[in-house]
């Protein structure tokens, strides 16, 4: 009888963001054993330690900055602390959905990115745009699929924005429903059919707006672009394609070109997920008279498409095998690209 890998799935404080791992780990019922635990709770401690762990399957939330800053020190204790099988891991889940600390990561490690600013008084952002060529980007920490990114023209802009934010009005974000990303009539044909699933979204933008950002400003430099470089890896796998741009911002547009990744963009990624384990990783790359730059790095992320990549109109992905790129044609991207992941972990763990 072959043993069975245990995974704890830890939850956020959204109801069912955590069900694509379990649905991806029940494609493996012959393997995987799995239970969930609410990491938000107070007896989370006690819960992952009374189970049998082999692996514990991460799940940030991206809506509200209390939840991702708890979320970030139980991880913190689970792996750094108390040596825990993270996946994906703690480095991972600090750099996702956190564009403060992502700033600094990224220049830490010398990754080229667009260069950031990060104010937390009023005066010196008021003092530094004095010497800024606008048009420049503002962002809030935390906001997936282009909320919070606001493109400001003009220093006079930049003055009500920096004025909004430290006055206790917030940075400007989007807190209700994705108005711009089309599709209106089939999304609201889902809530006619599943009404339960109202009050959750409710409920997420409650959460939204509860996490206005009011202490703190990142600007960053203004790249022109259009289209941004969505680079996947999980695993030894890769995938990439184009996110066009829709309102001057590629980021929560949905529009994609599936052209053919150039390799050196895939050496580039590979280079730096090698480097920190990062397997669990999409990186969004601008292409710029610099090189390659990165702009974001998330280790959850949406997937609107049941592929990332599309080489010659046939779907698969791209693996580095003796230092060779090679194309296998395939689905490798079902359940949002989670059960990949679990096959990885599955791999590794045996």
């Amino acid at each position: 009888m072959v043993k069975k890998i245990n995974f704890v799935i830890l939850k956020n404080e959204l109801t069912h963001d955590h069900d694509i791992w379990v649905k991806a780990c029940e494609n493996f019922p012959q393997i995987v054993n799995y239970d969930v635990v609410d990491l938000t709770k107070n007896d989370w401690l006690e819960r992952i330690q009374n189970k049998p762990v082999d692996c514990l399957l991460t799940k940030p939330g991206g809506v509200n900055s209390s939840f991702k800053q708890l979320y970030d020190e139980r991880i913190y204790i689970l792996e750094r602390v108390l040596g825990y099988n993270v996946y994906p891991t703690a480095e991972e889940v600090f750099v996702y959905e956190n564009k403060r600390f992502l700033s600094a990561w990224l220049k830490a490690n010398q990754i080229p990115h667009p260069q950031t600013y990060v104010f937390y008084t009023e005066n010196d952002a008021c003092e530094a745009i004095v010497n800024m060529n606008f048009p420049i980007v503002a962002k809030t920490n935390i906001g997936a699929s282009g909320s919070g990114v606001q493109i400001i023209k003009n220093s006079k802009q930049a003055t009500k924005y920096i004025k909004d934010v430290f006055s206790g009005k917030g940075a400007k974000q989007r807190t209700g429903p994705n108005l711009k990303k089309g599709g209106l009539f089939k999304r609201g044909l889902h809530y006619v059919i599943h009404p339960s699933d109202i009050k959750n979204k409710l409920n997420i933008y409650k959460l939204r707006s509860r996490s206005l950002q009011k202490d703190f400003i990142i600007f960053q430099k203004y790249v022109p672009h259009q289209f941004e470089w969505r680079v996947v890896r999980i695993g030894d796998s890769f995938f990439a394609h184009k996110k066009l741009i829709k309102g001057g911002m590629a980021s929560g547009s949905l529009l994609k070109g599936y052209d053919k990744p150039p390799l050196a963009l895939l050496d580039f990624v590979k280079q730096i997920t090698d480097k920190h384990k990062f397997y669990s990783q999409a990186i969004d790359v601008f292409e710029s008279k610099e090189g390659y730059l990165v702009n974001e790095m998330q280790c959850i992320f949406g997937q609107s498409d049941p592929y990332q990549m599309l080489v010659d109109g046939i779907p698969g992905r791209y693996r580095n095998i003796n230092n060779k790129w090679l194309f296998e044609p395939g689905d490798f991207n079902q359940l949002e690209s989670f059960k990949l992941r679990v096959e990885y972990i599955i791999e590794t763990l045996t």
